[in-house]
């Protein structure tokens, strides 16, 4: 699905406690005071689905990667449904993150056909945030939540996503951000970084008029 009726889509990526979800509720709640129409999407859709994937990406790269597959193929239709909607469609990881943690303990043939793979079952983001992050000050960040480390969350698994992050990283789409600054200050970096793209891209929506 491509050309001027479609939304614009934009993914946020990165390692875990990079800052992800609470910059897309910054980003949602700036445009949404601005008179856009935002929608907001987190994968893995299906959070059984998410985390028995997780739970098998040590012991078996490729069936973890089919797993997310599976449920981002079982959201494709809500999402696409969204992006033939008036306003803008914000999403908490992508695709980009199944090549990131379970492409990147792949060798390069397997890695290639989980690219290809993706590309069939569900939309190209337009704009991909990555918020880079040091490992250590994430790993911090995710202490002081207090929640248990989930299997993808060691510091060896981080170092290589982190990696792999780098070399998926390819302007325009992708737009990198130093993620260390605090919330406020990532999110209006996040907003002029991406002000030209939604101006020329959400003609359908523009503050000030009617969705």
């Amino acid at each position: 699905m491509t050309g001027p009726a479609r939304a614009p889509y934009i993914v946020a990526e990165g390692i875990d406690g990079a800052g992800k979800s609470t910059l897309l509720r910054a980003l949602a709640a700036r445009w949404t005071a601005r008179g856009w129409t935002v929608r907001l999407r987190s994968e893995p859709a299906d959070p059984a689905l998410g985390a028995e994937a997780a739970r098998r990406s040590g012991d078996d790269p490729m069936e973890s990667a089919l797993a997310f597959t599976l449920d981002r193929a079982r959201a494709a239709p809500g999402l696409r449904a969204d992006l033939r909607s008036p306003g803008i469609v914000l999403q908490d990881r992508s695709f980009y993150s199944t090549l990131a943690y379970q492409g990147a303990a792949l060798p390069p043939p397997a890695r290639a056909a989980v690219a290809r793979l993706q590309r069939l079952v569900t939309p190209l983001p337009d704009r991909v945030l990555w918020l880079d992050v040091p490992v250590r000050e994430a790993l911090d960040r995710m202490e002081r939540r207090g929640a248990p480390r989930a299997p993808l969350e060691r510091r060896a698994t981080l170092d290589r996503v982190r990696r792999e992050y780098g070399r998926l990283c390819r302007p325009p789409r992708w737009i990198r951000l130093d993620a260390r600054p605090d919330p406020e200050r990532l999110a209006e970096r996040a907003d002029r970084s991406l002000a030209g793209f939604l101006a020329r891209r959400a003609p359908r929506d523009r503050p000030g008029r009617s969705g």
